[in-house]
């Protein structure tokens, strides 16, 4: 059985100050839960706080991005090590803001996935298509082909453990959200894709999350389709009473 998991990411959002208080507000309200995993994904200059806030919980930490290089001279950058070194466990990787406006790529993409697990980190995988491809009939194919770059040379047994969100981009931040019938046919291609190259197993082990303006009133029925487990959660991540109802969803 898939464990859940639901995961804020607070984009570019709050101070460390604002960061702690809402990492507090949501460590209060968190009863607990043992078929849900939380993680919360600040900025790099609020995982520290954070970490020190869900100490000694069941909450997770997660970073928003980072750098396939172990150091160097990358102005700029954080790498795998420096994550771990913060306590994160998990690293969102390739969400549709960073291939937009950040240029990366599934090749990129998948660089950083494999140092990633070098690391420990688990990475949290976005794939999804723009309202342009969907329209076009090309949803499947752009999807297939950033699922195939995205893990290319990663073994099932890493496959198996990362998590895939799949953020239909047309959908983020825009107060848009995919059906049920939208969300768990995309769901489902991802996970037969794993199946054809991996195995049915694999596929049947890794996490599959919906990343597209899900919030409380449309959460639970998002997460009662077959293959959606869990929620990569934007702008209502940044509200703690928000944010709980749909861990609790």
């Amino acid at each position: 059985m898939r464990k859940r998991i639901v995961a804020g990411n607070w984009k570019m959002n709050k101070t460390v100050a604002e960061a702690s208080e809402l990492a507090q507000a949501i460590v209060q309200g968190f009863t607990g839960t043992d078929s849900c995993e939380v993680v919360l994904c600040p900025p790099f200059t609020d995982l520290a706080a954070v970490q020190q806030v869900i100490a000694g919980t069941a909450i997770k930490l997660g970073a928003q991005n980072m750098y396939w290089e172990e150091k160097g001279a990358f102005t700029g950058e954080i790498s795998a090590a420096m994550l771990k070194s913060a306590g994160c466990h998990y690293v969102i990787l390739g969400h549709s803001e960073r291939r937009q406006y950040f240029a990366e790529t599934d090749a990129s993409v998948n660089k950083k996935i494999l140092r990633a697990f070098e690391h420990g980190l688990i990475p949290i995988v976005c794939v999804g298509e723009t309202l342009a491809e969907r329209q076009s009939g090309r949803m499947h194919q752009v999807v297939e082909e950033q699922v195939r770059g995205c893990l290319a040379n990663l073994t099932a047994e890493q496959v198996a453990t990362l998590v895939i969100a799949y953020e239909p981009v047309w959908a983020i931040g825009t107060g848009v959200v995919a059906t049920t019938e939208q969300a768990q046919e995309v769901h489902a291609l991802i996970r037969d894709l794993v199946a054809k190259l991996y195995s049915m197993q694999v596929a049947e082990a890794v996490r599959i999350q919906y990343g597209g303006s899900m919030k409380p009133d449309n959460a639970g029925q998002l997460l009662s389709q077959k293959d959606i487990d869990g929620g990569l959660i934007g702008g209502a991540s940044l509200d703690a009473k928000s944010f709980l109802e749909i861990v609790h969803a």
